[in-house]
């Protein structure tokens, strides 16, 4: 016999990721400067997810349309690009290494459920040393 999700059952009460004031300012401001195509400015979007926590190298690209879930939670190093729509889904730290380019409409996810457990257990991992190579 299967078991099944109990999603009635669901809690993660234990997840914190930041008070609640800290977290509805951030989504309003994401979605009106980071995620804003008609905004083109780089500088913007890195002046406000320094703001709010983030760590950004020097010589950092962001492009229109990217979505962070919590900048806290965010280091990029040097000379780092970001393309249009990408998606860093960070409910845990993610460290973007020097020299990283991560290419429009990608994602990346730091979460999970257990699918195991009927309860369906809230899942975060620590994304570390995102690095993408460049063949010849």
């Amino acid at each position: 016999m299967s078991k099944k999700v109990n999603l009635g059952s669901y809690n993660n009460s234990w997840y914190k990721p930041g008070n609640s004031i800290k977290r509805l300012l951030w989504y309003f401001t994401n979605e009106l400067v980071l995620k804003n195509t008609l905004i083109p400015s780089s500088s913007a979007r890195k002046f406000i997810l320094k703001i709010f926590g983030a760590k950004i190298g020097k010589g950092v690209v962001i492009k229109p349309g990217v979505n962070i879930k919590y900048p806290w939670y965010l280091e990029i190093g040097d000379h780092c690009w970001l393309g249009e729509y990408v998606w860093i889904d960070n409910l845990a730290k993610v460290t973007i290494e020097d020299h990283v380019c991560i290419s429009q409409g990608a994602m990346l996810l730091c979460g999970n459920h257990n699918y195991k457990k009927k309860t369906f257990d809230l899942i975060t991992t620590h994304c570390l040393d995102f690095v993408l190579w460049l063949l010849p």
